[in-house]
């Protein structure tokens, strides 16, 4: 049966053919047998209902200049005295298959047509061959052929309204499937941007760390032991610390896969309490660092802490790999009343323009770029460039719309002074 509706729709010229076929055919034996006082056209009669079966065989394929050659095939009828032949059914299917086209001028002639017609036919022949006929029964008559006539191109112009609302449907699930590819397209990317963002951080952080410490455990090994072993100390702790961070990535990775994660995985992400161990652990590299915290130290929300951790410590990765020998760096919190200030600068030789500009000179340069990326999604502002008299100047400005103000004090290194601490290097 799915077989058969199948060759129904790919073939509708052949299934029109087939009822007008059979149409013409019911017509020439209505026509043979009518009285001979009643067809005194027949040869007119014959032709009209050939042509109206072309009609309906046509009617799909070209449904405009079917539906006026309808027209002139009526007028015709009327001119040439046919009267209403079986036929004449043709209007009425035209009338529903113009209806049913989205082209709404032919749809209206069409519904001019179906008001006219009636009228036009009762004019055209008032007794309908019946000579008895009242004229209350000429006006029921003409009026349930124009209803008939109107329920057809109603019947038409619902299906127009029904496939148009299906295919709007069908449209917008189109829309919303592309809507939503775009986003996952989006978030994949801006996960991958947070994922490279964790990872510069963690990597080119700790591991200029340890690359100092065993450059100078290298140096120092022959004629200072201790030395040595503290800078090996200092490495260790700093390959520990970078393994836990990315074994926190890669426990999120694997979730997001999932994959279950061990409890081990989950690390608490480092804030603005994580700083003075930063601080401490730049020092103990070898870089010089003056410390301070400015205004009352309060809770933040864990965006900006991050931020602010993120950018101390980029600024102090660039400083020492930047700055040249006997570089100094200096790291400065400001807490206003709606913002967050971070300041993180160098004195030493700086970075030339080509290395943080435009992503580098090789085009791979992501750590300024990180940081414009993390301030933007707290709708922070940050500038970066050179310093005058020399060096590097980081400055972020990150707002505090969800920070509590009576919250208690962030620990930021020490408690010994809430106000404003120094820790000198």
């Amino acid at each position: 049966m799915n077989r058969l509706y199948d060759f129904l729709r790919r073939h509708p010229t052949a299934v029109d053919g087939s009822w007008a076929f059979g149409l013409l055919v019911a017509t020439l034996l209505f026509a043979a047998s009518a009285r001979e006082d009643v067809w005194r056209c027949s040869a007119f009669a014959v032709a009209m209902a050939v042509a109206l079966a072309v009609l309906g065989t046509l009617r799909r394929r070209w449904p405009e200049a079917v539906l006026l050659a309808c027209f002139a095939a009526g007028l015709a009828q009327l001119a040439l005295d046919v009267e209403p032949l079986p036929g004449d059914v043709v209007f009425l299917v035209v009338a529903f298959t113009i209806a049913s086209r989205p082209h709404r001028t032919y749809s209206r002639l069409a519904l001019a047509g179906c008001l006219v017609a009636p009228t036009l036919a009762q004019l055209r022949w008032p007794d309908g061959g019946d000579q008895d006929s009242s004229l209350a029964a000429e006006i029921f008559g003409t009026g349930l052929l124009t209803i008939t006539f109107c329920l057809a191109w109603v019947l038409g112009d619902s299906l127009r309204t029904r496939r148009a609302y299906y295919s709007e449907l069908e449209r917008r699930a189109e829309r919303l499937e592309r809507e939503r590819e775009t986003q996952a397209r989006m978030a994949v990317t801006a996960e991958r941007a947070r994922i490279a963002r964790e990872l510069h951080d963690v990597v080119a952080h700790n591991v200029s760390v340890m690359v100092v410490q065993a450059d100078g455990a290298a140096y120092v090994l022959d004629s200072s032991p201790e030395l040595t072993r503290s800078a090996l100390h200092t490495i260790s702790g700093t390959g520990r610390q970078a393994l836990t961070e990315m074994r926190r990535l890669l426990g999120v990775l694997r979730s997001e896969d999932g994959g279950a994660a061990d409890a081990g995985d989950y690390v608490p992400q480092p804030g603005i309490e994580q700083l003075a161990d930063l601080v401490d652990q730049a020092r103990a590299a070898g870089l010089p660092v003056d410390y301070r915290v400015e205004g009352t130290p309060r809770a933040l929300p864990s965006g900006v802490g991050l931020t602010a951790y993120r950018i101390v410590q980029e600024a102090l990765t660039n400083s020492r790999k930047h700055g040249g020998p006997g570089v100094g760096a200096t790291v400065r919190l400001r807490y206003g009343r709606d913002a967050l200030t971070v300041l993180a600068d160098d004195d030493g030789r700086g970075t030339q323009a080509v290395l943080y500009e435009e992503r580098g000179e090789d085009g791979l340069g992501h750590g300024l770029i990180g940081m414009r990326e993390r301030v933007g999604m707290v709708g922070g502002v940050l500038v970066a460039g050179p310093r005058p008299g020399g060096g590097f100047r980081i400055s972020a400005t990150l707002p505090l719309a969800g920070a509590a103000d009576d919250a208690p004090a962030a620990r930021c290194g020490a408690a010994d002074t809430p106000e404003t601490r120094t820790d000198p290097a």
